[in-house]
């Protein structure tokens, strides 16, 4: 199956990133390669471009498309949280600018063996790096039921997460869920019928929780910004893309701090903690994609862009 995924908000990240053609970027969700390739196109000389993913078959196509710019393109199987080890094996330190875009690619959802989507009957999986042990499979049938309604109630944002999560510990009394295809039909008895007909399918917002909790990728996103924060040069920029409210707040929260990291009591009337700046929030309200953009792709209308510049001479 050919990796397949449009990128979403390319020439306003592209844009954004403010490329310096001799610069040093990092794309730490690489996916199929379509805003590296962009990135890669810019360079000249010295300039250079990492790519980062977990996922094998993404690097697989990554590599096709970057063909063209292998001279400066270095590929790495990892994920973006160990960014600043996996730059400093190849004697990488600081870069010019980063972009991550944290939405499962279309050839992810699309892939029926990769068990991500609700559309196909397949073995419980979604893993984006196959080489971790847990799965979606894992989840649904040990975690307790209190964890199963927060993951699907915070996660998932689905108003009947305590009734899907019922349902399902009721279920794998009988027998282990193994399938999408037993995992939809648990979350279609959990809503109720009248409900079932709106919003689009009934099992969307369950199976995108059990995706974040499988590849803890708020987490990943929580613990990696501060440190690829430190990575930019002076002036460098860091953009970033989510499909989640939890995510947007996670960048637009840590974006705020380092903006303004001062501590001491607002009535203070001079700073004593000592924190200083380290750099500005580029986007005040996040880009969104345009209309044109969200009805030739339909998976761009949740998208929100966040950018921040690192303060120069730091």
């Amino acid at each position: 199956m050919e990796f397949k995924h449009t990128s979403v908000l390319l020439r306003e990240t592209i844009e954004n990133l403010d490329i310096k053609p001799e610069g040093i970027y990092v794309d730490g969700t690489l996916g199929g390669g379509g805003h590296a390739s962009e990135i890669a196109a810019r360079l000249r000389g010295i300039g250079r471009l990492i790519g980062i993913d977990q996922d094998e078959e993404a690097i697989a196509a990554a590599k096709r498309r970057l063909e063209p710019y292998r001279e400066r393109t270095t590929l790495i199987r990892d994920n973006y949280c160990n960014m600043r080890p996996a730059l400093g094996r190849i004697g990488i330190e600081k870069v010019d600018g980063i972009i991550l875009d944290l939405g499962v690619s279309s050839y992810q959802l699309d892939n029926v063996e990769r068990g991500f989507s609700y559309k196909y009957d397949t073995a419980l999986d979604m893993r984006m790096d196959t080489r971790q042990s847990m799965s979606a499979k894992e989840i649904i049938n040990d975690y307790p039921e209190s964890d199963l309604y927060r993951i699907i109630r915070d996660y998932g944002e689905e108003q009947f997460a305590k009734n899907i999560a019922k349902h399902i510990v009721t279920a794998r009394k009988d027998k282990p869920i193994e399938t999408t295809g037993q995992l939809c039909e648990i979350i279609k008895a959990a809503i109720p019928a009248k409900m079932r007909a709106k919003g689009g399918h009934p099992a969307k917002r369950t199976f995108q929780a059990i995706r974040i909790e499988c590849n803890r990728e708020l987490e990943v996103l929580k613990d990696s910004l501060d440190q690829l924060i430190d990575m930019l040069l002076p002036g460098g920029r860091i953009c970033i893309i989510t499909f989640h409210s939890l995510e947007d707040r996670i960048v637009k929260s840590a974006f705020r701090k380092h903006e303004n990291p001062c501590t001491c009591p607002p009535d203070f009337p001079v700073c004593v903690c000592g924190q200083v700046p380290k750099g500005k929030v580029v986007t005040r309200k996040p880009i969104l994609p345009s209309e044109g953009e969200m009805q030739v792709n339909t998976r761009a209308k949740s998208a929100k862009l966040r950018v921040f510049s690192k303060a120069e001479g730091k």
